[in-house]
């Protein structure tokens, strides 16, 4: 986040994430790659494209940087930021270039995770790193803390193999594949919150949005480490299966897939948390054991425009079915989970 405390326009022109050891930049972001990524603070998504930030506003820069193996992390980054203050009438504009916000890197490793979700064909919507997501750009107040509490989160929804989502009637829950699909236990731990009562929603237009603590509306928390909990939420109404202090083992029933909460039409939203309560938390990074990659979606068709369509097939490119361990499925990717053991 950028704040400019100097009483003018500040007109940023490039930002550079570089190794904080030996300085050499591992992303550049400038031009429309810069204003693209970049808007000011609580501004939505049609606020991103401007690289100014107006006197005494502040504005956020989303960066994701790409290395070629783990072993290239560096320990710590820095920002360098350039860019001018844009002059009074009659003045000159004064460049600048500052250093900003040494961040040490985290070496711990993801958790690697049984599937959620039972065989078939899932679209994992929503999740990390291509575009602009409300996932990955949520930032979110919360008892005076800023946070990205979804960064890391997917939406799961169930396909057949034609690729649909629903079939039939749109404005019914029972045509939507994902209705009803059992949810798995994805690791060991223990139940840190159980909600169940939350009615579903009814699609296919968005709900007015819930009570903050009626997000996620009927879910499952479950505690898998010191720090790291799991976060399995929309759950149909009744079909709760567990209980604050159960102990729960990986592959184990956890409920069935709804639509309560804020939530448009039927699917699983699942992550990792920092904490046992959706806010405030940060979101962090896992992985899957296993999955078969089978497609893309070639158009982002999501949430609250999926019953909107006019068939409930979604545009997909199809791809030579490859295998993937302890790997995280990216935005829009369309897998396969094996079956939970």
């Amino acid at each position: 986040m950028l704040t400019n405390a100097t009483g003018q326009q500040v007109e940023v022109t490039a930002v550079e994430v570089r190794d904080g050891r030996s300085h050499q930049p591992l992303l550049t972001l400038m031009g429309p790659a810069l204003s693209g990524q970049m808007n000011p603070i609580g501004v939505s998504a049609e606020g991103l494209g401007d690289s100014s930030i107006a006197s005494s506003s502040v504005s956020v820069v989303w960066l994701d940087v790409a290395v070629r193996s783990r072993a290239e992390i560096p320990r710590v980054l820095e920002h360098r930021i350039t860019g001018s203050i844009v002059a009074a009438p009659g003045g000159a504009s004064i460049p600048f270039e500052i250093v900003v916000a040494r961040i040490p890197t985290s070496e711990a490793k993801p958790p690697v995770l049984g599937p959620p979700l039972g065989p078939g064909i899932w679209l994992a919507s929503e999740g990390c790193c291509r575009d602009f997501t409300h996932h990955r750009h949520g930032l979110v107040p919360v008892n005076g803390e800023l946070a990205v509490a979804q960064r890391f989160a997917i939406d799961f929804f169930r396909l057949d193999d034609q690729f649909r989502t629903w079939v039939g009637d749109p404005t019914k829950l029972d045509s939507y594949l994902s209705y009803g699909q059992p949810i798995f236990a994805a690791a060991d731990g223990i139940v840190v919150n159980a909600l169940d009562g939350l009615p579903d929603q009814s699609p296919p237009q968005p709900p007015p949005i819930p009570p903050i603590n009626e997000t996620v509306g009927n879910h499952v928390i479950v505690r898998i480490a010191p720090d790291v909990y799991i976060l399995y939420a929309h759950m149909k109404p009744g079909s709760v299966l567990v209980s604050t202090g159960q102990r729960v083992r990986r592959g184990q029933a956890l409920g069935r897939i709804g639509t309560s909460g804020n939530s448009t039409t039927p699917h699983l939203h699942f992550q990792i948390l920092t904490t046992a309560t959706f806010f405030p938390s940060d979101s962090t990074p896992y992985v899957f054991e296993a999955f078969t990659l089978v497609a893309k979606e070639s158009e982002r068709i999501w949430d609250d425009n999926l019953g909107l369509q006019p068939t409930g097939t979604i545009p997909v490119s199809p791809l030579a079915p490859t295998q993937f361990r302890n790997t995280m499925p990216l935005d829009r990717d369309i897998i396969i989970f094996p079956k939970s053991r």
